[in-house]
């Protein structure tokens, strides 16, 4: 089992409320959600104009204006509810880098600590060898 990430934990505190709002706004901003509603709009425009039974939104379409003005209205703060959440991820998530970061180096720095340790021990058997290596050769 793996641990689980900043993302993982962040998505579990969501409320539903949350969580719809995110769905609303990853298919708003959709080329998918775009082309539906080019789609509808023209077979209401078409079924309008040349609508043989009636027309229940006649040229202007002011039914269709209300439609899209109350979709504007509503659509707004779910998106900016999104991606309010949004800046808050990648906070948590630059939060968490940075801790990664700091961990990192202070690792780094230990590492390099030991290096030197062994870097220094070594020369010190290195200058003891050569030391009694000169005294055995002037004897």
């Amino acid at each position: 089992m793996s641990a689980k990430t900043w993302l993982d934990k962040h998505k579990e505190t969501l409320t539903p409320g949350q969580r719809i709002a995110d769905a609303v706004a990853a298919g708003m901003g959709s080329w998918k959600f775009i082309i539906w509603q080019t789609i509808f709009v023209m077979i209401w425009m078409a079924l309008n104009v040349i609508g043989f039974v009636r027309h229940w939104d006649a040229y202007p379409f002011i039914l269709l204006n209300l439609i899209f003005s109350t979709q504007a209205a509503y659509a707004a703060p779910i998106i900016m509810m999104s991606q309010n959440r949004q800046s808050e991820r990648d906070r948590l998530q630059a939060q968490d880098d940075y801790q990664c970061n700091l961990e990192a180096k202070q690792e780094i720095e230990s590492l390099q600590m030991q290096l030197n340790k062994i870097e220094t021990d070594k020369l010190d058997k290195i200058m003891a060898m050569l030391e009694e290596m000169r005294k055995g050769n002037s004897h």
